[in-house]
Formats: structure tokens, C-alpha cells, sequence
């Protein structure tokens, strides 16, 4: 009898964690389902840059490497230092590698310690990177997209060690580097 009074304990024990799970799953869930991605503070309330890259699948996978595809267009992620750029302070303009949009400045680049390029800031007024909230892998977290071509570039985070106290976690697939040329260079 004893034995049987454990297995109804054991049973209802089981009932009652499910459905704290349960409720606990749909409550999170129905947290997110009426949240709107077009907010202003998160989303770039000035207005979008025009773009003409309205590609299928094809074209893009025609244009991108596979490694370039799976990032930019699938929002995959490169695994922590593995991009030359990580470890790239030379002068220059690093650009969307999806559509050549001028995003970040050397300048504005620092040693994230994090495996990935690390920036402060974008370059211009807030039209070039779009913000989106990411609830993905059970996070919150603020999703970066090149707001030209819609390809993702990483997330933004407020623990960045600068005067902006933020850290553009950007995938180097994403990106591209234009280096400055020197006046010397120029005249040549």
C-alpha cells in the first residue's frame, strides 16, 4: 500500500510541474505576442533608407558567399574569432558585405573582448543600422539589420566600454573594410 501511495504522490508531484510549465510557457509567450516591433525606441524612428534590393533568394545566394548567406540573410552567426576584421584597427569604413552601405567607422571601433567586431556608435544620424527587438534563443535582446538591404549584422548591447555605453556586436561576415587611402597614395 505504501508503495502505491508513493506512485500517486510521485504522479500528482509530476501533474502540478507540468502545469506550472505550462502556464509559465503560455504567460512568457503571451508577453511577447503583443509586442510590436515598429516602437521607436527600438525600432529607428527617422525614416528608412530607400532601397532597391528587393533580391529573391537566388540572387543573393548568387552574390554571397555560403558562410555570407547563412549570416546575412538566414541571421546566423559566425563562430567568435574567426573574422580577420575582429582583430582589424587599420583607418577605414567598414560597409554591409550584403550592399556596400557605409556602416561603422574605424574610429568607432574598439576591442569588445567578445570574439566579434565590437563599435560604439554608426556612422550618421541613426538611418543606417535599424533596430529590432530579438526574442530568439529564449532571449531579449536587440537584434541589428543593415537598414538598406535588410541583412543582419549582429546585436547591440549596453555594456559597451565608451562614452555610448554601447557595443554593436556585429558578425565580421557581414561586414566589409574600405581602407582610407593615404594622401600620398592618392597622388600616385
Amino acid at each position: 500500500m505504501k508503495g502505491f501511495s508513493m506512485i500517486l504522490v510521485y504522479i500528482s508531484m509530476t501533474k502540478s510541474i507540468l502545469s506550472f510549465m505550462f502556464v509559465l510557457t503560455v504567460g512568457l509567450g503571451s508577453c511577447q505576442t503583443g509586442v510590436k516591433t515598429n516602437i521607436n525606441p527600438i525600432n529607428n524612428p527617422k525614416k528608412a533608407m530607400e532601397t532597391s534590393y528587393n533580391k529573391t533568394d537566388e540572387e543573393w545566394k548568387k552574390e554571397l558567399t555560403p558562410e555570407q548567406y547563412r549570416v546575412l540573410r538566414q541571421k546566423g552567426t559566425e563562430s567568435p574569432h574567426s573574422s580577420e576584421l575582429n582583430d582589424n584597427f587599420e583607418e577605414g569604413t567598414y560597409v554591409c558585405a550584403g550592399c556596400g552601405t557605409e556602416l561603422f567607422t574605424s574610429k568607432q571601433k574598439f576591442d569588445g573582448h567578445c570574439g566579434w567586431p565590437s563599435f560604439d556608435n554608426e556612422i550618421g544620424p541613426g538611418d543606417r543600422v535599424k533596430k529590432i527587438k530579438d526574442f530568439s534563443h529564449g532571449m531579449v535582446r536587440t537584434e541589428i539589420v543593415c537598414a538598406k538591404c535588410g541583412g543582419h549584422l549582429g546585436h547591440i548591447f549596453d555594456d559597451g566600454p565608451t562614452q555610448t555605453g554601447q557595443r554593436y556586436c556585429v558578425n565580421g561576415l557581414s561586414l566589409g573594410f574600405k581602407k582610407l587611402e593615404k594622401k600620398d597614395e592618392q597622388k600616385k
